[in-house]
Formats: C-alpha cells, sequence, structure tokens
C-alpha cells in the first residue's frame, strides 16, 4: 500500500480539526505528519515493548529538532501519577515550551498517559497519536479522552485533550499478538453496536478477514468506526450527553479490570464481557430481545473474544466498583444499554438488584 494515498478523515470540531491517516508506511512518512509539529522540542513517549519496533522510524522524522524518548513499561498498570510526573520531568529536562509536541507512539495506555502529560504541561502543548494497537487506533486514540488509573479505578482523573493528527500505520499490527488484535476488534463491534446495525451485519460478513487480518477488512473497518466516533465527538465533545453512548459495555468492563488488578483482562476484552452484560441487562429490563444478545455473543466468540466474567470474581465487589463509574448522577447507576443491535441508549436509575441479578448468573454460569 502506498503511504501518498491513505484513507483520510477529519475530526471537526467547531472551528478546530484534525487529520486520521490510515494505511501502510505511514510511520516513516515524515513529510505528512510532520508539518503537523509547531515548535521545535518534541518528546515520544512509547513503552518498552514497542520502542524498539518502531521509535526509529519515528526518530528520522525529527531530524534538526531538538527531541527525546519517554519510556514506560507495557501495561495498563503502568498508566499512573508516578509515570506521568515522570513524563513531565523529561519534558522539563528537554526544555519544552509552549509550542513542543509530545508524540505518543503506542498502545491505548500510552495514548491516554502522553495525552494527560501534554494536558498538563504549561496548562496544555500539542500532541500526536500514534497508535500501534487495533484497539488505539479505532477508539483512544480519537476524541481526547486523556487520563491516570486510581487503585479506586480507571480514568478516575484525566482531561479533553484533542491530538493535532493522529497517524494509525497498520504495519504496526504485524507484531501485534492474537489476544491485543482481537481485543481491539471488541471496540469495533462496540461502535456498530452502539448506531450502526448495517455495519455490525457487515462485520458478520467479514469475520473471517478481519481474523486474518486482512488489509482491506481491517482499513475498512478502522475508518468505519472512526466515522461514526468522529461524528459523535464532534456533536458532544466533552460527553455531556450523546457521546456517553460510546461507553456501552465500559461500566461492567472497567469494573472487571478493576477487580482483575489490570492484568486479568485486555480492555477490549473487558469490553467485549460488558457489552454481553449490558445486553442481557437490556434483555432482563425488557428492553431488547433473546435474538439481540445471542447475536452479539456469537459475533464476539467468531472472533475469539471472553464472553464470560473471569472466575473467582465476586457480584458484590463488582457492583462497588461500578458505583464509582462517571457516569453516575445523583448516587445513582446510569448505564448505557440497548434496544437491540444499532440503538443503544442511556439510561438512568438502573436498580441495583437487576445488576446484581444479571452479574450473578453471569458468575454462576
Amino acid at each position: 500500500m502506498n503511504p501518498s494515498n491513505p484513507t483520510t478523515l477529519d475530526v471537526t470540531l467547531g472551528e478546530r480539526s484534525y487529520p486520521v491517516w490510515i494505511g501502510r508506511g505511514l510511520l516513516a512518512d515524515s513529510a505528512r505528519w510532520r508539518e503537523r509539529l509547531r515548535g521545535r522540542h518534541v518528546l515520544v513517549i512509547s513503552n518498552t515493548t514497542v520502542a524498539p519496533l518502531y521509535l526509529e522510524r519515528v526518530a528520522r522524522g525529527l531530524d534538526g529538532l531538538q527531541w527525546s524518548s519517554f519510556l514506560i513499561e507495557d501495561g495498563e498498570a503502568h498508566k499512573s501519577f508516578a509515570n506521568v510526573e515522570r513524563a513531565l520531568d523529561a519534558l522539563a529536562a528537554l526544555g519544552a515550551t509552549r509550542d513542543a509536541c509530545v508524540i505518543a507512539l503506542g498502545g491505548g495506555v500510552v495514548g491516554d498517559l502522553a495525552g494527560f502529560s501534554a494536558a498538563c504541561w504549561m496548562r496544555g502543548i500539542d500532541f500526536i497519536q500514534m497508535p500501534t494497537t487495533l484497539l488505539a487506533m479505532v477508539d483512544s486514540s480519537v476524541g481526547g479522552k486523556t487520563g491516570v488509573n486510581l487503585p479506586a479505578g480507571k480514568n478516575l482523573v484525566g482531561a479533553f485533550h484533542q491530538p493535532r493528527a493522529v497517524v494509525a500505520d497498520i504495519d504496526t499490527l504485524a507484531t501485534l499478538p492474537d489476544r491485543e488484535y482481537r481485543a481491539g476488534l471488541a471496540e469495533v463491534i462496540k461502535g456498530a453496536a452502539i448506531g450502526d446495525e448495517p455495519f455490525f451485519a457487515w462485520l458478520e460478513a467479514h469475520a473471517d478477514a478481519l481474523a486474518a487480518r486482512g488489509d482491506e477488512a481491517v482499513i475498512e473497518a478502522i475508518a468505519r468506526k472512526l466515522r461514526y466516533k468522529a461524528g459523535v465527538v464532534a456533536r458532544d465533545e466533552t460527553e455531556q450527553g450523546e457521546r456517553a453512548l460510546l461507553n456501552l459495555g465500559h461500566t461492567f468492563g472497567h469494573a472487571l479490570e478493576t477487580a482483575g488488578h489490570y492484568t486479568t483482562l485486555l480492555h477490549g476484552e473487558g469490553v467485549a464481557v460488558g457489552m454481553l452484560l449490558a445486553a442481557r441487562l437490556s434483555e432482563r429490563l425488557g428492553m431488547s430481545a433473546t435474538a439481540d444478545t445471542a447475536r452479539l455473543q456469537r459475533l464476539l466468540e467468531t472472533l475469539g473474544l471472553p464472553v464470560a466474567i473471569p472466575p473467582g470474581m465476586d457480584a458484590q465487589q463488582l457492583l462497588a466498583l461500578m458505583r464509582l463509574d462517571k457516569k453516575n448522577t445523583a448516587g445513582t447507576l446510569r448505564l448505557i444499554l440497548w434496544r437491540g443491535i444499532g440503538r443503544a441508549e442511556i439510561v438512568s436509575g438502573v436498580g441495583e438488584a437487576d445488576v446484581l441479578a444479571v452479574l450473578r448468573a453471569a458468575i454462576g454460569a
């Protein structure tokens, strides 16, 4: 695939906009992304798994600039305040000014931490997302959500800070382990489940090609998911209403991730199980049909994603973690449920007894 002709989307937020490029060879195509750099200081934030593979490609495009790199260990547990402080120290050591830029080279953990660090330095400097996982390409790299975890829960601290550009080079997927690749597919399914039933049907029809990482299918899936998300973000940048729909499965999923100390489930795996739990809760509340739940479970299983709560988890503990979700209001659960595939909605005042029943049934199964 020619890097001079990538699939290009624009995320427009009022008078602001930024490009999203999807294709092959884009990390090395510095003529494209370097024009998004406004100053002479650049900090590349990556991790110890990704940097040995791809940092050199990015570094070649930074020739003539003052730049350095800051690496964290791989994994959700390292999306912490301690590493934000270290990233800010790296910016200080670089002498980064207000026109400096942070480049996030890695998956969602790197992107969230790098974006939050950029939002904090001098009250906000530029950053560019260079996602290297499918999960980050289809979700966290677009939309400006940044943040870090606390022991009490995931992403409880953060800021909305939009990138200057997103460079989604699918060459990086070649080194992505199967489990992490499948976790990214969960976020693709989520977008279709929320508001695009024809896309869901397309995923069902192209499941084999996606599982085999076929270029055309992967690029089409990324582009369709991001077009949908970009439209939602444009209408509700800071999640005052519609954007909350993008969290289908996340209240359950984040609780599962936290209960597993961020080591039992990958984020996409938590979302997969969480979506299915949300579908079962919707069914219990009379909002949706059994056939919709079965169709979702079938697609998740076809693409090799988990559909069960991991062993050893407790329903009461999971409910307690769900109470900390940022979408909750006035001390009551506010969940994203659905009326069937492509028809998600925000539901306030969900009864805890119903949630517990769904959790207990899933754990018992």
